[in-house]
């Protein structure tokens, strides 16, 4: 009597003799049949079979050579990864010398016949007939590739079969017959049409997909920038990722951050994560390869086709329940302006959605949710970008805009720095933001914060703080460094900042700025002087934006202390007085920057004070001791830090006070913006070239909106008012730059010698 069915997936005579060879040497009671994996055979198997026979999936592997992780892969690679070769794997392999030692036969997790005829009975509703071979097969495949892992590393861990397990589930029947009584079908219409909507966005990775795209895209990173990953997360990352799925939310800067996290991650052996991205990059050959190297093309807009929301839940929860880690990009697109866009909440909805769908005991209930900053000395594609904020159109992406990325990608400008943010576990991050319309939008800003934090202050970033609060002056380095050399020791304390700490590492941020066209030198005079060239200003501010969010507590802190210098308070009420100036701030900007919750800002303002003035419980309250404190400071970075953003707000706000009634098309509305900026510019009415921003402009049309300033019912008078609350702003952190021109006039005034 049979006790045991091998259910072999050999294709090839050397393979079905391996097999053979192995079950026998394993099996030596001679009770054990290899079954083929064909639907014909292993269905009469099955049949003949008793309740307590075991059924043991196998396959016959032919590992690769080892290789580094950050090696390209080689066509042989790919060949010996094939998991359905039909034989011509094994050609190549002899042609390569390889002999039937080289094979592996590897095991799946054996289960008895009657507890698989009971878990098929509860995902495809039936024990037995076609649909349980099915699920014996599909079983079979997913149990072979977690045993060939083991041989290969997580790296290859990929799905199989998708849109036939997610259709074939039960509970998922159940949920689209709900849904196909709301929208008036049958079951079967939602499910045939659910199933054409996982056709089209599912992806199907395997291994050989994978090394072939990676070969494929190494052109548009891999000589472009030094990878520098802060590696001392991942190893926990990894462990707990082997209990629940991870979700990597990444910061998006360029086209090419997918490839260069993939990099990072498959190099420290994690699984390919699911890249959730738009259709717009689905055209060949990127969609055709990338969708089989775990890019899910997902449509741009859903609108109200049901049927396909219904899908992307479904597939999110199948994802998450398999244990796959996903990876989307939260702000929904490239940042025009080199900080992070306000969050989207359509996918973490989903998400949300789909975890609480699952049941009790899946992992995939509590997904861990993993910040991710990546950050760059500098980008090929800023120049593009910086062009959008004019109002110049996005080019369309398609073979052409492809190769001429790639061209642009082949020259070498400097390092990738990909840096992974304290994880959220998102029922506790959920919890914690509590119920109501705004709980999404808390965690998606826990997110942001997260990110924010991870962000490696670089040198880049630092010297165009330097140029562009320069208010249009060329520099000469001995000033240059008395902006930079304070700003340093401020962010000392943060993540890795780079070397600014010598005049030859400031010399040569400043000439790769040069070389790259963001910068000017001037060498006619006795001294050599830079400035931002023209026509460079967003591009200078795409870079020093990326420091922004980390002297956003000390610029408020000054526009605080600022409030109560003329004033005759006592302690406990000039603390308070700055405590509602900061809060005034933070609702102005909380669609320009990302502050934390109310207690943290607090406690963080507090810290920042200690670190300005130690003895401030002493001086302030005191005559003269804001001025006093204000005074210690090396540098006032609150106009630098703010006023490209209240005033870019300043500006969207005066187009508004003059307009009439309901703002219907916000297309020509931001057109206004933009027009009027630029004559303000001309007329030096601001701070830079970098104010005028349609993405700064759409950011400050949020603020209009959230204080029910676009409708019908806004009335000129509440415009009126927001207007001039935002250039009375705009006034305080002009004084601000005074005194800071004031302060450093000894720098910037007198003649300098080097």
């Amino acid at each position: 009597m049979v006790r045991t069915l091998v259910l072999s997936g050999a294709r090839s005579r050397t393979e079905r003799e391996l097999v053979r060879q192995w079950t026998e040497s394993t099996y030596r009671d001679g009770r054990a049949q290899v079954v083929p994996d064909g639907a014909r055979e292993l269905a009469g198997a099955l049949d003949a079979a008793a309740p307590d026979t075991t059924v043991v999936p196998v396959r016959v592997v032919w590992p690769p050579d080892e290789r580094a992780s950050s090696d390209d892969p080689s066509l042989s690679d790919l060949f010996s990864l094939s998991p359905r070769r039909r034989g011509v794997r094994h050609a190549r392999a002899r042609l390569r010398g390889w002999s039937a030692d080289r094979a592996r036969v590897v095991a799946g997790d054996a289960a008895t016949l009657s507890d698989l005829r009971r878990e098929g009975d509860q995902e495809v509703g039936s024990p037995e007939g076609s649909g349980f071979v099915a699920f014996v097969r599909r079983r079979a495949t997913l149990a072979c590739d977690r045993a060939e892992r083991r041989l290969t590393g997580d790296r290859y861990k990929v799905p199989r079969l998708m849109a036939e397990q997610i259709v074939a589930s039960t509970a998922v029947a159940r949920r689209a017959a709900d849904l196909a009584r709301e929208l008036g079908l049958t079951p079967d219409e939602v499910l045939a049409k659910t199933s054409d909507c996982l056709e089209e966005m599912a992806a199907v990775q395997s291994p050989p997909a994978i090394e072939a795209f990676r070969s494929v895209m190494s052109p548009l990173h891999r000589k472009a920038w030094d990878v520098d990953v802060d590696t001392s997360s991942l190893e926990r990352l990894r462990e707990q990722g082997r209990r629940r799925p991870l979700i990597f939310l990444p910061s998006h800067r360029s086209y090419a951050d997918p490839l260069v996290l993939a990099e990072v991650l498959h190099a420290h052996d994690f699984p390919r994560n699911h890249v959730l991205g738009g259709d717009n990059l689905s055209f060949w050959p990127l969609g055709t390869l990338g969708r089989r190297a775990g890019i899910v093309f997902i449509r741009r807009s859903f609108g109200d086709d049901a049927i396909y929301k219904f899908a992307v839940r479904e597939y999110l929860g199948h994802l998450l329940d398999k244990r796959f880690n996903l990876e989307w990009y939260i702000e929904g697109g490239r940042t025009r302006t080199g900080k992070l866009r306000p969050p989207k909440y359509g996918l973490l909805r989903y998400l949300v959605d789909a975890a609480a769908q699952l049941e009790p005991d899946s992992p995939g209930r509590d997904p861990l949710l993993v910040p991710v900053s990546l950050h760059y000395d500098q980008l090929h594609e800023v120049g593009a970008l910086a062009a959008e904020q004019g109002g110049a159109g996005k080019k369309a992406e398609g073979l052409g805009w492809l190769a001429g990325y790639m061209r642009d990608q082949q020259r070498r400008i400097g390092s990738a720095r990909v840096r992974f943010g304290e994880p959220l576990a998102l029922r506790a991050a959920l919890d914690e933001a509590g119920e109501g319309r705004s709980q999404l939008e808390k965690v998606a800003f826990r997110i942001a914060v997260g990110i924010n934090r991870a962000t490696p202050v670089t040198p880049t970033s630092v010297v165009t703080f330097a140029l562009l609060g320069a208010g249009g002056r060329a520099l000469t380095f001995e000033q240059v460094r008395a902006v930079v050399e304070p700003v340093r020791r401020l962010l000392e304390r943060l993540p890795a900042i780079g070397d600014l700490g010598s005049d030859e590492a400031l010399e040569d941020t400043l000439e790769r700025l040069v070389s790259v066209g963001v910068a000017e030198r001037f060498d006619g005079g006795p001294q050599a002087v830079w400035s931002i060239g023209p026509d460079r200003h967003h591009v200078a501010a795409f870079y020093r934006n990326g420091v922004l969010h980390h002297l956003l507590t000390r610029a408020v802190l000054e526009m605080a202390l600022l409030t109560i210098v003329d004033a005759d308070l006592p302690q406990r009420e000039a603390l308070e007085a700055c405590w509602e100036t900061a809060l005034e701030l933070r609702d102005l900007l909380k669609f320009d920057f990302f502050f934390s919750r109310k207690r943290e800002y607090r406690d963080e303002l507090l810290a920042e004070l200690d670190r300005l003035a130690p003895d401030w419980k002493d001086l302030l309250g005191t005559p003269g001791g804001a001025a006093q404190m204000l005074g210690r400071a090396e540098l006032l970075v609150a106009p630098r830090t703010l006023l490209p953003f209240v005033e870019s707000q300043w500006v969207v706000a005066t187009v508004l006070a003059d307009q009439d009634g309901a703002l219907e098309d916000r297309g020509p509305f931001l057109d206004a913006c933009t027009g009027l900026g630029q004559q303000w510019w001309r007329q030096q009415r601001l701070h830079g070239a970098d104010v005028v921003s349609r993405e700064l402009f759409s950011t400050a049309l949020r603020a209009a909106e959230n204080r029910a300033l676009l409708g019908a019912d806004a009335t000129p008078a509440a415009r009126a008012a927001w207007r001039d609350e935002v250039a009375g702003v705009r006034d305080q952190l002009r004084r601000v730059a005074e005194r800071e021109h004031a302060l450093r006039s000894e720098v910037f005034d007198a003649p300098a010698q080097r």
